[in-house]
């Protein structure tokens, strides 16, 4: 059973990794997906892969910093698919480093990216949502947010941090439209997270031994799969809450 049947989502961020996974998966449940990046080859790859599974896809060039952008993405989706029913806010830039280190320039970006992007497209969602009956928004953070040991992942984590606090004011003021807003914190094998492992060696190992699982998420069948269920019936009475996909490593209490 495709239980995302008629169903039209936007994924940003959708030409690789996290975003690649969740489109794909969405769309082997039924939802028509427009995926969105900033390299138009890239989710015209997604698109294609997508449409060669017999699934139903647009790709889009979008900026998520960029108001009009994410503008032309709510209206696209709607023109081509008749309206919006799920959105995944995955685009981001990331500003990593020692707080000494973190430049204005990379923490602006990643606060634009990250909250400003989630707060413009979530609010450009919402009538059309509302219209349909409700709608599910899928917010990415990151348990870099509640790391043991902040050093060089403060800036980061402040950026994430806020999502979550928008996604909880989103469910609170969105629920009577039958609005669910949900943020998952994925460890996925993601080109970034393949990069941090191969840079960071002894960290990495480090990382590893505290998953009970003991490996990292699969794109499509750990985190996409995962992102699918949340957006269908049976998790309807899920909100404002943060989904670990990380093997049992975080701890969000």
């Amino acid at each position: 059973m495709q239980r995302l049947a008629g169903k039209a989502a936007i994924v940003t961020g959708a030409g690789q990794g996290v975003g690649l996974g969740i489109a794909l998966a969405l769309s082997a449940q039924g939802a028509a997906v427009l995926v969105a990046g900033r390299t138009l080859a890239k989710v015209e790859e997604t698109a294609a892969l997508i449409r060669e599974r017999g699934g139903n896809a647009v790709a889009m060039a979008a900026d998520v910093k960029n108001a009009e952008d994410l503008a032309a993405l709510v209206d696209a989706a709607v023109s081509r698919f008749g309206g919006l029913d799920i959105l995944v806010n995955n685009a981001q830039e990331v500003p990593l480093g020692k707080l000494e280190d973190v430049t204005d320039e990379a923490f602006l970006a990643g606060f634009v990216s990250g909250p400003l992007a989630t707060l413009r497209l979530m609010k450009l969602a919402r009538p059309h949502m509302a219209s349909r009956g409700g709608g599910t928004i899928i917010n990415l953070a990151s348990s870099a947010a509640i790391r043991w040991d902040m050093t060089g992942y403060g800036a980061y984590a402040a950026v994430k941090q806020a999502i979550r606090s928008l996604t909880r004011a989103a469910a609170s003021e969105w629920g009577a439209e039958n609005i669910r807003v949900l943020t998952v914190a994925p460890h996925a094998e993601s080109p970034g997270l393949k990069w941090w492992v191969e840079n960071n060696p002894e960290e990495a190992e480090a990382f590893f031994r505290t998953i009970p699982l003991g490996r990292i998420g699969r794109l499509e069948e750990d985190v996409g799969r995962a992102v699918a269920a949340l957006c269908g019936p049976d998790l309807g009475y899920l909100t404002g809450a943060t989904i670990p996909l990380d093997g049992g490593q975080a701890n969000f209490d």
